[in-house]
């Protein structure tokens, strides 16, 4: 039986005796994992694959023209093979993720440049593929709208009487990395220790996951289990929390840690593509982590959101 729980937010949407079987619920799977699947999400399933296949038109181009929009790790456009080791983000040294990305995030300037060149940048759209712009516009609208609703959501399961992150992340910073995840044929035999990602925890508040499932697919671990093949259901969304969040909740609900597997030997032509939403918060919100009981550590000092997480982006980043 899974440590990882299905959630209908529809549910939560009832209200009353029904929202609050949901908040448990929640509590109890993130207790474990840091990780949920959710329906009733009502982000369209057309538009994800539609976005999913403009994104494939662009891995599919010649490298000198994905060149063209190459940015590094944090930038907005396409971070190629060999940028990124997520496992060092928990100081374990491991080869280079045998993936890319093509990375899009928030606009909404704030008018200061230092802060604006880092995260609020513009997006970058390739002219290859004139579709992409219009389709990631509106997936992220919807998953933003998504990530709102999970935050309120999570504020209720800790018992707060209101939701503080309806200012906290008013104004959020976001990324979303849509990630390929090529076969062997064209990132040869995976090197000892190499991940399509590395084992790791995300950066934010909440990363929403539409996902392929393969063999080469997404691991989460658990204390009570290890590591385990994800759960997967066409009709849900994958759903974990990032360290801003746990520290918010006191420790009580640990990041999700997580990684994809290498191309396997049974399946060595799988090709996956991946969207991937970090949902964070306002850039100069001030987080001030959940106390006991609810939370499990006393005294921990609050945090800036853009301070917290640039410290983890620098991390992964291969020089």
């Amino acid at each position: 039986m899974s440590v990882i729980a299905t959630v209908d937010l529809s549910r939560w949407h009832e209200g009353g005796a029904a929202a609050d079987a949901v908040a448990v619920e929640v509590d109890e799977s993130l207790q474990q994992a840091g990780f949920i699947l959710v329906t009733g999400h009502g982000v369209d399933h057309g538009l994800a694959s539609a976005v999913r296949k403009t994104s494939r038109d662009f891995f599919a181009q010649p490298d000198d023209v994905k060149q063209r929009y190459s940015v590094p790790v944090g930038g907005h456009g396409w971070i190629g093979p060999g940028a990124e080791a997520n496992g060092y983000a928990e100081g374990t040294e491991t080869p280079p993720d045998l993936k890319e990305s093509y990375s899009l995030g928030a606009e909404t300037a704030t008018g200061d440049p230092d802060v604006d060149r880092i995260w609020f940048a513009p997006n970058v759209w390739p002219s290859e593929v004139p579709g992409m712009h219009s389709l990631v516009t509106q997936y992220t609208a919807a998953v933003r709208r998504l990530s709102d609703d999970l935050l309120a959501l999570f504020a209720h399961a800790l018992g707060q009487p209101a939701n503080p992150w309806a200012l906290l992340a008013n104004r959020p910073t976001w990324t979303m990395n849509i990630n390929h995840y090529p076969p062997v044929s064209v990132v040869g035999e995976p090197e000892p220790g190499q991940f399509r990602i590395g084992p790791h925890t995300d950066f934010g508040t909440v990363t929403v996951l539409d996902r392929e499932p393969g063999a080469g697919g997404l691991q989460v671990y658990s204390e009570a289990e290890g590591w385990q093949d994800a759960p997967y259901d066409p009709e849900a969304l994958t759903v974990n929390i990032g360290d801003l969040l746990e520290y918010w909740s006191g420790r009580r609900w640990p990041s999700g840690r997580h990684r994809v597997l290498p191309p396997q030997a049974e399946a060595p032509e799988e090709d996956l593509v991946s969207l991937i939403y970090f949902y964070e918060a306002n850039h100069d919100a001030l987080v001030t982590p959940l106390t006991p009981p609810i939370g499990k550590v006393a005294e921990l000092p609050p945090v800036t959101s853009s301070d917290f997480i640039k410290e983890r982006l620098d991390a992964i980043a291969i020089a």
